[in-house]
């Protein structure tokens, strides 16, 4: 069709995590643990499924667009200003919203090769050039990346923890970065995973935002992980007052539905639910490790909630063995990455399910 884009056929689409309800299709298996997508083992807060019930008789109206009740909250919890927050139907639109806002002839944006895609499709959609730096020791290399900042750059894209590796930048790395990087550069510092950290060098981006004064940080966080609400979709940016105006003025009319907002906003109150979630990633992580080494299975310690392995066979290869084993892991083939894939922290029963199948294996 001469209708389509010519460069669309060069973007690679997003490669999501294996579905249970596919592979009990595939394979007629009824015992299936996923272990592929960085999702939270425990499921939703009793207190978000209770707000979404009450939210169903609602289903009629169309949502607040503006997320009122949420923003007011979140605003309070992180104890910022409501002009300093938006929305957004997951961390993946407030990606592209960026893109949009910052668009201009002939820009480049910079990130990572081995990071979360989003940064390169919504770059490549929104007709940015792409600027990728390798990790170093699997972390990005704030140093090589500003090397390859020009007057063209207009935004830097940081997965802190990165994912697919667990790995972090940590707080004296962003210091100096942030110092040495032009005031009108946008470096957008994206936390999905920051409620899991526990490493007491990692950057506390949002007291620079609160207390350094500055307007070229963007910082992204979700509800998708440690409050498990992946299947609602809510993300949150907090930025300059100005870019959040920006940025209201690009984003869809309500993005986010309403379910979604009663539920967030229920999920912040339930501390307790946010505190076992850190506690089963943190106890069942160590297990991990030590199973992992005695398995001869490399690993990368991980500041998130999954961690980065190597073994002797093909990612594909290992991903199909287990996947027959009726365990969904992610294979690392998509970043080009052989013999490596990515392994959520689920609950021990399911940790163990995956341990066993790969003593299974041969030649692992």
């Amino acid at each position: 069709m001469n209708l389509i884009r010519e460069d669309i056929n060069d973007i690679e689409a997003y490669k999501p995590g294996k579905p249970i309800e596919e592979v009990r299709r595939e394979l007629g298996l009824n015992n299936i643990v996923k272990l592929a997508s960085n999702e939270n083992p425990l499921g939703p807060s009793p207190r978000a499924l209770t707000a979404v019930k009450k939210a169903l008789r609602t289903l009629n109206r169309y949502p607040e667009g503006s997320c009122f009740n949420l923003k007011r909250k979140l605003a309070k919890v992180l104890g910022i200003h409501e002009g300093n927050l938006m929305f957004g139907n997951g961390s993946d639109e407030l990606i592209d919203v960026i893109l949009k806002v910052i668009k201009a002839p002939d820009a480049d944006i910079i990130t990572s090769d081995a990071t979360f895609v989003e940064y390169k499709i919504g770059g490549r959609v929104n007709g940015f050039r792409i600027i990728t730096v390798p990790l170093k020791d699997f972390t990005f290399d704030l140093p090589a990346m500003l090397e390859r900042v020009t007057p063209k750059t207009k935004a830097v894209f940081i997965a802190n923890p990165n994912n697919p590796t667990g790995t972090y930048v940590t707080a004296a790395a962003v210091s100096d970065f942030l110092a040495r990087i032009p005031e009108n550069v946008l470096v957008v510092f994206d936390e999905a995973y920051f409620e899991f950290v526990d490493e007491k060098d990692f950057p506390r981006t949002l007291e620079l935002f609160r207390k350094g004064g500055r307007r070229n940080i963007a910082i992204l966080r979700t509800f998708s992980k440690i409050y498990g609400l992946a299947g609602l979709r809510v993300g949150y940016m907090i930025a300059a007052e100005d870019f959040i105006g920006a940025a209201e003025r690009v984003r869809q009319p309500f993005n986010v539905n309403s379910l979604a907002q009663a539920a967030a906003c229920a999920a912040l109150d339930d501390r307790a639910f946010v505190r076992k979630s850190r506690q089963l990633v943190r106890r069942e992580k160590r297990l991990m490790y030590k199973a992992f080494a005695k398995l001869g299975i490399w690993f990368k310690k991980s500041a998130a909630n999954f961690i980065f392995i190597r073994t002797n066979k093909d990612t594909q290869e290992l991903f199909t063995e287990l996947l027959r084993q009726g365990v969904i892991i992610r294979d690392m083939s998509s970043f080009r990455l052989n013999r490596y894939s990515r392994v959520t922290i689920g609950t021990k029963k399911e940790n163990l399910k995956l341990l066993n199948a790969l003593k299974n294996i041969k030649r692992l």
